[in-house]
């Protein structure tokens, strides 16, 4: 019963907590009655962004939206402080990574804005529509070629989203784009989106794009960035470091990153992986349930497993939160979410 993969119990067993055998533990706040909810009293309780993530906001042009870095070499970056994207100009022409929904219908005016080089080309990342859904800014571009992951056009093709514009070129694992004097390579990898991902990396400029990876200055994204598979994940930051590159962009938030952003994400998500490891494998089992089965009977077993799953998140929350707590921003927000995934993991998936 223990191993078996049980989605609908598991779902209920973490996100919520039971009552039996809880600890107190030290934590660097106390949430009050309000907490889990979204009334402004919990909202107040979470720690505001650290200042040192404050002072590398994007400057943010009011009337457009958005912000523009140039990061040499034809690459230029975009973003409104919540999604990221970028395009790289060559001198035939210019090729996009990404159109998020919140601001891509501005894409092809900030492109106008840098080069009078028509748009040839827009690289999907993924499938997502926070990145993609503002791609049909570019349905009336003319001669432009949409390329993407074969998996990820077969999906587009069956949700038949308008806003999501079909591929009009795929490829299986990796692509190599010359384009006036210019180099780009996208590489498929499957560390968060079913369909796949893809980093996208521009050598002459030494820069990579990496969606939905390492968020700088920040921890991951819930349950490290929605990712379908935590194995694959916890390799995602060695590929990434074995590119040359100076300048990476993550997909989302409020800087630009290098290769100290991705050496301490790796470290954080490490951290959590191996400290709710160490307290799964640790607990005794069979006593912890025997105890639980005292208060409610054994004959309820979804009951008592949630209160195991709780009790290990529980506890590597209290562990974990007081290291990272002044490291990265948004820890007392996601890390629950990171412990959750990491406890499928090494539950169903991981070895001893």
């Amino acid at each position: 019963m223990r191993k078996l993969a049980l989605p609908l119990m598991l779902a209920v067993a973490l996100n919520s907590q039971v009552l039996f055998a809880q600890e107190s533990h030290p934590a660097s706040k106390q949430p009050s009655s309000f907490a889990g909810t979204d009334s402004p009293e919990a909202l107040r309780e979470h720690v505001p962004v650290l200042p040192a993530v404050r002072t590398k906001y994007w400057n943010i042009d009011p009337a457009v939206g958005y912000g523009i870095k140039d990061f040499g070499n034809g690459v230029y970056a975009l973003s409104d402080n919540g999604w990221q994207s970028a395009f790289l100009v060559t001198d035939a022409g210019v090729i996009v990574f990404d159109a998020p929904a919140s601001y891509g219908r501005h894409i092809p005016e900030a492109v106008a804005k840098v080069t009078n080089k028509p748009i040839k080309m827009l690289v999907y990342s993924h499938i997502h529509k926070d990145h993609i859904g503002g791609s049909v800014a570019f349905k009336n571009t003319p001669g432009v070629q949409i390329i993407a992951l074969d998996t990820v056009s077969d999906f587009l093709k069956e949700m038949n989203d308008p806003n999501r514009l079909i591929p009009t070129e795929t490829f299986k694992t990796s692509k190599t784009i010359k384009l006036g004097g210019k180099t780009v390579e996208l590489t498929r990898r499957n560390y968060h989106s079913n369909e796949g991902d893809l980093f996208i990396y521009v050598p002459e400029a030494k820069f990579l794009m990496a969606v939905d990876s390492v968020t700088s200055g920040y921890v991951p994204f819930q349950d490290f960035d929605l990712s379908t598979n935590f194995h694959e994940y916890l390799k995602m930051f060695d590929e990434i470091l074995s590119y040359k590159f100076d300048n990476f962009i993550g997909g989302h938030l409020t800087d630009s990153g290098t290769r100290k952003d991705v050496d301490i994400t790796k470290e954080y998500t490490n951290d959590v992986y191996q400290t709710v490891k160490r307290i799964h494998n640790g607990l005794n089992e069979r006593a912890f349930d025997a105890e639980i089965a005292k208060a409610i009977g054994p004959d309820n077993e979804f009951l008592i497993f949630k209160a195991l799953l709780d009790k290990v998140t529980r506890d590597s929350v209290a562990e974990l939160e007081p290291r990272w707590i002044n490291r990265l921003a948004g820890v007392d927000v996601w890390l629950p979410s990171h412990v959750r995934a990491a406890l499928i993991y090494v539950r169903w998936d991981d070895k001893e």
